[in-house]
């Protein structure tokens, strides 16, 4: 029997979307041709709609503790939220367009069959804005095709449910019809990858609304004929054979961003003009951003300008790596860090960085994914965070068995994080190299200088809010009302033991005179000790440092 259209079913949703690009994930990735034959379309959508379920979850369990129901605005304005968070790729940032699309409508009613379309409608139209250069053949036809088929059909008992069938069937039809209308994917042989996903998460809305579940795939050849048929399959062979255009642009640049509304626009002019494949969706003062450049560095320094990045992402395409099957390296490092600037500076530095702000931990799915990315027989991943240990650990673990030889460096700062990635050779033996970045992070102290948010006991006494506290390895030792005098004496406390080098990581809102104060400091109070300066930027703490 149909089910109405509730919180309830966004939940349902949400659970057999996840499953249905869980079982369709490989397959989707191994059509992935446009627009960069990097295979991963799959992994993104599911890494997307796996952050849209986090959030609805946490919806209802705040709802659940408070003794409430969430509402229908609730959950769908949740999974639209996650998703924009989460938001992985050119086809996932799409999808979490489409979903505040449908957010902008369905939050504002009782969930009706008519309510659905207009929902359809406004998802597909808001695909388009988000967007720089629209092209057909594309996940924004099948999303457009969704749309005119709920429009035309028919009210009856089905509500909802009968509504949304008929968008995930006309999404079908529109998704056997991609390979005619956009060359590369005629050369290949296959339909679009990002409207592959998307049949398969109006199918689990179908799914979830009728509680009738589809489970043949539909094939994804441009001969092959239509099945009945809710998923994506590739047919013998395989089907994507370098497609791509291997000219493009050479790095894919994804972060989130505060900004307002004319900052965004004068972003999207300016990011438009530094590479192509350029989405921006969102508002209300955050937005995904997702751009393919030759300048991964402009492409962050344009999002600076314009507002705060963060969770930033930078993932090297290059030359033959942009085929279905990228070329592998032989070692590489991922690396957790706060902050852009430092994201940056890992970057540089040749390591994959995984950006993230306090409060917001990566999951293991997004570490694994950044291993993917990093392409490489052998990895080196620094959580640079003690409590991401079990988080990296499930990561690890996962990439093994896709055949990456992982070693886990139990790296618990950024400061260590650096001094490990400071001493990688990937000439070296792979056993030899863990010992050597192993040993370079444990012979790293590490301090922060933080705000306290509130009252509350510290190993050092009673903090109030606004006291500057510096924690050493992790626990409060200093506590203080001036950020300089506080550095000044955590520094001190830290190479009374002995020390070669300073490593200071400075925050955003760190005062401007704060590291030549510092570094005068140690110039003065002890002798033949180096400092070295970085910036963090936005999102990481006021101080970093380190001692070596």
């Amino acid at each position: 029997m149909p089910y109405p259209l509730d919180a309830a079913a966004v939940r349902s949703w949400c659970g057999l979307a996840l499953e249905a690009l869980g079982r369709e994930r490989e397959r989707i990735d191994a059509i992935n041709v446009y627009p960069v034959a990097d295979g991963d379309t799959g992994t993104n959508l599911y890494l997307t709609l796996e952050s849209a379920a986090r959030a609805v979850e946490a919806a209802f369990d705040g709802h659940t503790s408070a003794g409430t129901a969430p509402c229908l605005a609730d959950a769908i304005g949740a999974m639209a939220h996650g998703a924009l968070i989460g938001a992985r790729g050119n086809s996932g940032t799409i999808v979490a367009q489409l979903l505040r699309g449908m957010t902008e409508v369905l939050a504002a009613t009782d969930g009706s069959a008519d309510a659905l379309r207009r929902a359809l409608r406004r998802a597909a139209a808001a695909t388009y804005e988000a967007v720089a250069h629209p092209v057909e053949g594309t996940v924004l036809t099948v999303a457009t095709a969704a749309a005119d088929a709920a429009e035309r059909a028919a009210d009856g008992a089905a509500g909802a449910a009968g509504v949304a069938r008929a968008a995930h069937e006309g999404a079908r039809t529109a998704l056997q019809a991609t390979p005619g209308q956009l060359a590369v994917l005629g050369r290949a042989g296959v339909v679009d990858a990002g409207g592959c996903g998307l049949v398969a998460l109006l199918g689990a809305l179908a799914d979830a609304l009728s509680g009738e579940v589809s489970a043949t795939p539909v094939a994804v050849r441009a001969d092959a004929p239509l099945p009945e048929a809710a998923g994506c399959e590739v047919a013998d062979g395989g089907a994507a054979d370098g497609c791509g255009d291997p000219e493009g642009p050479a790095f894919e640049v994804i972060y989130l961003l505060e900004a307002g509304d004319a900052a965004v626009a004068r972003l999207r002019t300016r990011l438009d003009g530094l590479g192509d494949s350029l989405v921006v969706v969102g508002g209300d003062g955050l937005w995904n951003v997702h751009v393919h450049v030759d300048d991964a560095g402009a492409a962050v320094e344009a999002g600076i300008e314009a507002g705060r990045p963060y969770r930033v992402r930078i993932t090297h395409f290059g030359g033959a790596s942009r085929t279905k099957e990228p070329a592998m390296t032989a070692r590489a490092v991922v690396a957790v860090v706060p902050g852009a600037g430092l994201a940056g500076l890992c970057a540089e530095a040749g390591a994959t960085p995984v950006a993230v702000r306090p409060g917001e931990p990566p999951a293991s799915g997004e570490l694994v994914q950044a291993i993917r990315q990093a392409h490489a027989r052998e990895v080196m991943l620094l959580p640079n965070d003690p409590d991401l240990r079990h988080t990296a650990a499930a990561a690890a673990e996962q990439a093994r068995t896709e055949g990456v030889r992982v070693a886990l460096i139990p790296t618990r700062s950024a400061v260590q994080g650096i001094a490990a990635l400071a001493v990688h050779e990937p000439e070296r033996s792979f056993d030899e190299d863990v010992v050597a970045m192993t040993a370079a992070a444990g012979a790293t102290r590490y301090a922060e200088l933080a705000v306290a948010e509130r009252q509350s006991w510290t190993m050092a006494g009673v903090c109030q809010a606004g006291d500057v506290l510096g924690l050493i390895d992790g626990d409060v030792v200093v506590i203080g009302s001036d950020l300089l005098r506080t550095a000044m004496t955590v520094l001190d406390r830290m190479l009374s033991a002995g020390g070669e080098m300073v490593t200071l990581v400075l925050g955003a809102e760190a005062p401007d005179a704060l590291a030549e104060r510092l570094e005068r400091h140690v110039r003065e109070r002890h002798l033949a000790v180096d400092t070295v300066v970085y910036e963090g930027g936005q999102h990481a703490a006021p101080l970093l440092i380190g001692v070596e």
